[in-house]
């Protein structure tokens, strides 16, 4: 898999040290993964990304080869956190502006990115979420029983880990998925690893409090000035919502997105059309079309 990606650790400010893979020319982006994935979930579309563009694949802290401090507190795994560790990693690389493309957590990550760096971020494409106070806020009962990991591994203590240390594969490969063998092999790798489950655990932790206390102290006093595309999946989550540019649009005015014919996994599911709106995106932000 990414066959040509040349790999390296950068270590960050932070203590973290961020496992990277990168190939191509051009104008620079770093497409963060979600959970509970590595960077590997880009295997499809980054080579065809790398025709035009410096392409950057990141392990989050504590995700896949990405190494967080040790004992690093749940404030260390806010995306605000996160975001200024890809942002010190990407300067280590040559790289001071560039765009960002994040499915899932990384996306979290990567609007927090486009909200704190705006100097930094040329454009952004989120996938198939809703910025996290807009999700605390309408939690109903659909979304804690399809969504009921949320609440789990955001319990206090170690519980969630001790659990699923038990079965690891049990857990995260609950139902059908469609990721490809290779890909499976690549989580599989990360999340045997009782730091990786940690810092997943970690991650939503801060999800459930930092992210949110983050998200409202923005909430109506800062926006995401760049490009910002959002791509979503019909049998995803979103795919219940009515307005999904709507709520995307109080936080970026220009949002401008579409459905897809898929589930969650967006860039697995359909990299052909992830990859048409990823490179309409950069073509815009760069040629200035936007």
């Amino acid at each position: 898999m990414l066959e040509g990606f040349a790999t390296v650790d950068v270590p960050v400010p932070s203590g973290a040290r961020i496992r990277v893979r990168t190939a191509g020319t051009g104008p620079p982006v770093v497409l963060l993964h979600g959970y509970p994935q590595t960077s590997a979930m880009w295997h499809l579309v980054a080579p065809e990304l790398a025709r035009e563009h410096t392409v950057v694949l990141a392990d989050l802290p504590g995700y896949g080869h990405s190494v967080a401090p040790p004992d690093a507190p749940v404030e260390a795994f806010g995306k605000r956190a996160m975001a200024a560790a890809i942002v010190s990693a990407m300067a280590e690389l040559g790289f001071d502006r560039f765009a960002v493309v994040g499915h899932d957590r990384g996306a979290r990550c990567a609007y927090r990115l486009a909200l704190d760096h705006q100097d930094v971020v040329t454009a952004l494409c989120v996938l198939d979420i809703l910025p996290t106070a807009d999700v605390f806020a309408r939690v109903d009962a659909a979304f804690a029983r399809g969504a009921w990991h949320w609440f789990f591994l955001a319990q206090p203590g170690d519980l969630p880990e001790r659990l699923i240390a038990a079965d690891p594969d049990a857990f995260f490969l609950r139902g059908a998925t469609p990721f490809a063998p290779e890909a499976v092999a690549a989580y599989r790798a990360a999340w045997s690893r009782p730091d990786v489950v940690r810092a997943m655990c970690q991650d939503y932790r801060a999800g459930a409090t930092v992210d949110v206390a983050d998200d409202e102290a923005d909430r109506g006093r800062r926006t995401i000035g760049c490009p910002t595309l959002v791509l979503w999946g019909s049998g995803g989550p979103l795919g219940r919502e009515p307005d999904v540019l709507g709520t995307w649009r109080a936080w970026a005015p220009a949002a401008a997105g579409h459905e897809l014919t898929c589930g969650h996994y967006v860039a697995e599911e359909r990299p052909a059309e992830t990859i048409v709106a990823v490179r309409e995106l950069l073509a815009g932000s760069i040629l200035g079309r936007w």
